[in-house]
This record gives structure tokens, C-alpha cells and sequence, in this order.
């Protein structure tokens, strides 16, 4: 299917994505075009949900990831694309690539990916994020530029962010993960995604129910849920 042939709706969500991913650093480089780098991905109330790192660009990756839907985390309904409201990406840049360099590299990727890790999960209201697979832990780095920003128009955003809606999606990809789970012999690893799961379903029922039940103020169309940071 070409871009044309694309709903409107999925057509602006690519554009956003590919307008990020061709922004700039302060060298000119796009950010995208990052061999080396780890990304973030938060949903509508700015809770981190995944966290990964590539060695085959941040552009191809983040868009196998939102897009192509061929990664194993949206295949095993571990990640489901329309919960991602942001991106943050920490492009890499080694001071030498050759093949000679690549463990040297892979290590540092780690380590940007674990220092990545905690950082979110201390800025979680759960404390938890989505991945399946637990992140190696390593010595923490200081990290490079980061680089973030909401990549959901603001004409959609206004439509996903309900939390009816979200509720609905949410619990039917704990449905598809727990079908997943009953059918195969999986790891401890994406049960504890299915907890992790459950728990963001609990949260997020709660805080719509205490809306409902008047404890806590009905977002009006317009108003924004959480922060977004566009550096």
C-alpha cells in the first residue's frame, strides 16, 4: 500500500513521524539518520512505555516499530502502536564504526540503554515499562542530546488521548497478549509485561472513573493531559 492509498488519519501520523525523524542536531545531521542510538516511546500521559536501541538507524527502526508493524514486541502485542504519543531518541555518534569497533560500540549502546532504562522508570508513575525482555544492567554514562517530541497531530491527538477509548484499546491488547501467553510457552519476561499491562488498564480505569464520579475534573476538548517536551 503507497502512502496514497493510506487513511488520512495514518498518513499525518507517518508525516509527523518522518518530520521528527528528519530533524536536525546542532551539526546539521538528521537525527534519523543515526546508525547508533537508543529511543523511548511514552504514551498519552507522558508514561515511558518502551525503551530499545538499534545499530541499523533510529529512522528504520522507529519505523519498523510505529509503522511496518515487523518487530517482535507489536507481533507478540507487547507494544501497540496507537499507544505511542511521543518519541525521544538519543542519537549515538562513535568515533570510529569499522568492524573492529562494533563490540566497543554494542557496549556502549548498552550502557546508553540501560542508562535510558532507569531514567524513565524513575519518571513512571508505575515505575515499569512494557519491554518484554529485561535490559542488561551496566555501568550508567552521561547520555548525549536527546531529542523528543510528540509525533500525533494535534486533530488525532484530540481523538486517541480519550481515555475511553485508550481503556478499549488497552484491554484488547491484554486480550491478544494473554491468548499469546495461553497458546505458547513464553518467558517469565512477557508475563510480566501481561502484569505491567494490567496494571496501566487498572490505573487508567481508575483515574476515568474518579472523572466520571466527579473526584476528578473532566478534561475539556482542547486541554492537555501530561508534558510534552520538544527540544
Amino acid at each position: 500500500m503507497s502512502e496514497t492509498d493510506l487513511p488520512a488519519e495514518v498518513a499525518a501520523i507517518r508525516k509527523s513521524i518522518s518530520e521528527f525523524l528528519d530533524r536536525k542536531d546542532e551539526k546539521g545531521r538528521k537525527i534519523g539518520n543515526s546508525k547508533f542510538g537508543v529511543y523511548a516511546f511514552y504514551d498519552y500521559d507522558g508514561e515511558p512505555i518502551y525503551v530499545g536501541q538499534t545499530e541499523e538507524k533510529l529512522r528504520v527502526r522507529i519505523r519498523r516499530h510505529l509503522t511496518n508493524q515487523r518487530t517482535d514486541a507489536v507481533a507478540m502485542s507487547v507494544l501497540d502502536p496507537f499507544e505511542v504519543a511521543d518519541i525521544e531518541v538519543w542519537p549515538i555518534y562513535p568515533a570510529k564504526t569499522g568492524k573492529k569497533e562494533l563490540p566497543k560500540i554494542r557496549k556502549l549502546l548498552s550502557r546508553a540503554e540501560y542508562t535510558v532504562f532507569e531514567k524513565v522508570l524513575s519518571e513512571s508513575a508505575l515505575h515499569a515499562v512494557l519491554n518484554e525482555k529485561d535490559i542488561p544492567k551496566g555501568a550508567k554514562i552521561a547520555l548525549p542530546v536527546s531529542f523528543r517530541s510528540r509525533i500525533i497531530p494535534e486533530a488525532v491527538y484530540e481523538l486517541r488521548k480519550h481515555p475511553d477509548i485508550r481503556i478499549a484499546r488497552r484491554a484488547n491488547t491484554i486480550s491478544t497478549l494473554a491468548r499469546v501467553i495461553s497458546e505458547r510457552n513464553v518467558s517469565k519476561g512477557l508475563r510480566q509485561t501481561l502484569l505491567t499491562q494490567a496494571r496501566r488498564l487498572e490505573r487508567l480505569a481508575r483515574i476515568r472513573f474518579d472523572q466520571i464520579a466527579g473526584d476528578v475534573p473532566v478534561e475539556e476538548p482542547g486541554e492537555e493531559t501530561g508534558e510534552t517536551i520538544d527540544k
